[in-house]
C-alpha cells in the first residue's frame, strides 16, 4: 500500500541530488501531483521507512558514503516540510468545502452561525487569507432559494470581500497609534485628545459604517445610537467580523510577543481582550435595540469566541491583575456587559473561569454578596469541567471574600482545601495564594481571639512562603496579593516596620501589572503603617491617594483610609493638616492629577460629614 508514496519519495531524493530540483516549490508542485486526500499514514510511513535506511551512512567509516547520506537527509527534510505545508493546505481545502456545502445547501437562517464557527479562532483550522477569497467566490457562484429567511449567500460573500479589502489597508496601521499617541491614551481614551486607536483606525478604513463606528468609539468610549444610527447591513456585519478579528488577533499577537511595558507583562493582551469583548457586547446590545436579533445573537457568538479564547490563554488572569479594560471603564460597566452573555452559554471551563474573574471585580468594589454568588457558581463549573486549576482559584477567592464578611472559620476552611487540591495537582500559584490565605484567615481571626506566640510565627510563615513560591514562578499577580496580605498581617501583629518593606514590595508588582484594587490597597495600609512609625506626612500622602483610588473603582473601601486621615486631620488642626496636604501636591498631582487632588479634601469632607449624620 505505500509502494507508490516510497516510489514518489525515492524519485524526489534522487531528483534532488541530480540537481533536477533546485527549489521547495518544486517539491510542492510534485506532492500535489502525486498525492491522495486521506494518504497521512501510508506517506508519513514511507518516509519514515527512507529516513530510517539514511540514519547508518551519517556515521558511516566511508566518507564518500557519509557525503551521500548527508545530502540525502537534506533532500529528505526538505521533502518532510513540504509534506507538512501539503497536509496544512490539504486540511483547509477539505474544510472551505465543508463550509461552503454548509452556506449553500443549509437553511438561510443557520448561515451566520455557520459562518462564525468557520471563522472561530479556536478551531484548528479557521478559514484565513486567500481561502476567504475563494470562500466568497464560491459563495457567489451559488443559488439562494425564494422566500427564505435569512442572509443571501451574495450578502455573506460582499461582507467577507469588503471585509479582507479593509484588513488590507488597516493591518499596517495595527500599532500605529501607539507611538504616535503614547501609552497615556491606551483604549478609548478620555476625550477628543485622547482617542486610543479607534481614531487611527477610522481614518485608514473604507467602509463607511466601519469607520463611524470607530468615530464612535473614540468619542464617546462606547457604542451608541450616533455610531449605529441605522439597522446595519448583514455585509457590512460580517465585514465588521472579519476587521475586527484580525485587528484583536494583531494587537494581542504584537503585545505578547513585543511587551509594550515589559513589568506588565501581559497586561496589555489582557485588556485587548477585554476591550474586544465590551465592543462586541455594545455592538449586539443596540443592534437588539434597533430589532436586528440575528445580527445581536451573532455579535453575542464572536464574543463569547474571543472569550473562550482569553479564558485558554497562560497568562489569564485567574488570580486578578487587571479590573478594566483598554477603555478605562468602572468595573460596573464591564461586568454588566460581561455577564449577560455569560448566562446564555452552557457550564463549560470558560464559563466559570470569566466568572472567576466577575466575582473577585465584584470584591474589589465590596460587593460581597455578588462576589460569593459568582465565585460559588465558578466552582461548581469548575468541579463539573475538571478544571483543577479554576477550582482551585475559587477556593482561594471565596476564602478572600470570607474573610471581607468577617466569617472566619469559612475562610480558613476555604483556605486549607485550596492548599490541599494544589499540593495534590501541583499547582504552584494556587498553593502560593492558599498559603496567603491561610496565613491571613488565621491573622483575621486571631483579631477576635488571642492566639499563642508560635500561633503567630506560623502564621507569618504562610504567608512569606506564598510571596516567595509566587516570586520564584514568576506570576506577579499572585506576588502582588501575597506580599499585600503578609503586609495587612504584619500590621495587625504591631510589625509596623516589617509591613512597611511588604506593602512597599506589594504597591511596586501591583503598579507594575496594572491592579488598580491592589494598588489602593497596599497604599491604603501603607498609611496605617507610616502612623504607626510616626511619619504623619507619609501617612497622609498615601492614605489620600488610597481613599481616591478607592472611590475611583467604585469600592466602599475608600472608608477605612478616610477614617485614617479624619483622625489625622482632627489631631493635627484643619491648618497643618492642610499645610502637609500642599507640600505633597506635586506628588499627589503626578498620580492622580489636579482634579484628582482637588477632590481630595471634599472627599474627605464627605466622610466626616457623614460621620455627624450618623
Amino acid at each position: 500500500m505505500t509502494q507508490p508514496y516510497q516510489t514518489l519519495i525515492d524519485q524526489l531524493v534522487t531528483d534532488t541530488l541530480k540537481g533536477k530540483i533546485q527549489s521547495k516549490q518544486q517539491v510542492y508542485r510534485r506532492l500535489q501531483q502525486g498525492l491522495e486526500p486521506g494518504c497521512g499514514e501510508l506517506f508519513e510511513r514511507a518516509l519514515a521507512h527512507t529516513l530510517a535506511q539514511v540514519e547508518p551512512g551519517l556515521t558511516a567509516a566511508d566518507e564518500f558514503q557519509q557525503a551521500k547520506a548527508q545530502r540525502q537527509q537534506r533532500a529528505l527534510k526538505m521533502i518532510e516540510a513540504e509534506w507538512q505545508r501539503w497536509q496544512t493546505e490539504n486540511r483547509a481545502t477539505a474544510a472551505l468545502g465543508g463550509v461552503v456545502a454548509t452556506l449553500v445547501q443549509g437553511a438561510a437562517a443557520d448561515r451566520l452561525p455557520a459562518l462564525l464557527a468557520a471563522l472561530d479562532p479556536n478551531q484548528a483550522q479557521p478559514l484565513e487569507g486567500e481561502h476567504l477569497g475563494q470562500l466568497a467566490q464560491a459563495l457567489r457562484q451559488g443559488t439562494d432559494t425564494a422566500a427564505q429567511a435569512g442572509p443571501t449567500l451574495g450578502d455573506l460573500a460582499q461582507g467577507l470581500e469588503q471585509g479582507m479589502a479593509t484588513w488590507q489597508g488597516l493591518q499596517t496601521e495595527v500599532v500605529s497609534w501607539i507611538f504616535t499617541a503614547g501609552q497615556s491614551s491606551l483604549g478609548f481614551g478620555q476625550g477628543r485628545e485622547q482617542q486610543g486607536p479607534w481614531q487611527t483606525w477610522s481614518q485608514h478604513t473604507p467602509l463607511p459604517s466601519l469607520r463611524y463606528l470607530f468615530e464612535d468609539l473614540a468619542l464617546n468610549q462606547s457604542v451608541t445610537a450616533a455610531g449605529l444610527s441605522a439597522p446595519l447591513l448583514t455585509a457590512d456585519w460580517v465585514a465588521w467580523v472579519v476587521v475586527l478579528q484580525r485587528l484583536q488577533r494583531a494587537l494581542v499577537n504584537w503585545f505578547d510577543q513585543q511587551p509594550y511595558d515589559p513589568k506588565a507583562g501581559k497586561r496589555l493582551s489582557i485588556a485587548t481582550f477585554l476591550t474586544f469583548a465590551v465592543v462586541w457586547s455594545q455592538i449586539a446590545n443596540r443592534l437588539g435595540q434597533l430589532g436586528q436579533t440575528a445580527l445581536a445573537q451573532g455579535s453575542f457568538q464572536v464574543l463569547l469566541q474571543g472569550l473562550r479564547q482569553f479564558a485558554n490563554q497562560p497568562y489569564f488572569p485567574l488570580y486578578g491583575g487587571l479590573f478594566t479594560a483598554l477603555s478605562g471603564e468602572p468595573l460596573r460597566t464591564l461586568l454588566d456587559y460581561l455577564d449577560q452573555p455569560l448566562q446564555q452559554v452552557p457550564n463549560t471551563a470558560t464559563k466559570g473561569r470569566i466568572l472567576t474573574l466577575l466575582g473577585y471585580s465584584q470584591r474589589a468594589m465590596g460587593h460581597y454578596a455578588q462576589a460569593m454568588a459568582f465565585h460559588q457558581q465558578a466552582l461548581a463549573i469548575a468541579r463539573e469541567a475538571q478544571d483543577g486549576v479554576c477550582e482551585i482559584a475559587s477556593l482561594n477567592h471565596l476564602s478572600r471574600t470570607a474573610v471581607a464578611q468577617q466569617d472566619y472559620d469559612t475562610a480558613l476552611s476555604h483556605s486549607q482545601r485550596a492548599l490541599i487540591l494544589a499540593r495534590q495537582q501541583g499547582d504552584t500559584l494556587g498553593q502560593a495564594n492558599a498559603l496567603a490565605n491561610v496565613g491571613y484567615s488565621q491573622v483575621a481571626q486571631g483579631q477576635s481571639q488571642l492566639l499563642a506566640p508560635d500561633a503567630y510565627e506560623a502564621v507569618l510563615g504562610y504567608l512569606e512562603q506564598g510571596v516567595k513560591l509566587s516570586a520564584q514562578v514568576g506570576d506577579r499577580p499572585s506576588q502582588a496579593l501575597c506580599a499585600n496580605s503578609l503586609g495587612l498581617a504584619q500590621l495587625k501583629l504591631g510589625q509596623p516596620e516589617a509591613a512597611l518593606t511588604a506593602l512597599a514590595e506589594g504597591l511596586q508588582v501591583a503598579q507594575a501589572i496594572g491592579d488598580r484594587f491592589l494598588v489602593a490597597s497596599n497604599l491604603a495600609h501603607l498609611a496605617m503603617a507610616h502612623q504607626a512609625t510616626g511619619n504623619l506626612e507619609q501617612a497622609i500622602l498615601t492614605g489620600s491617594l488610597g481613599m481616591y483610588l478607592f472611590d475611583q473603582i467604585g469600592s466602599e473601601d475608600w472608608r477605612p483610609p478616610a477614617a485614617l486621615l479624619s483622625i489625622l486631620y482632627g489631631q493635627l488642626g484643619p491648618e497643618t493638616f492642610q499645610t502637609i496636604l500642599q507640600d505633597q501636591r506635586p506628588r499627589l498631582i503626578a498620580i492622580i492629577g489636579i482634579d484628582g487632588y482637588d477632590y481630595l479634601l471634599p472627599l474627605l469632607t464627605r466622610y466626616r460629614e457623614g460621620l455627624r449624620e450618623g
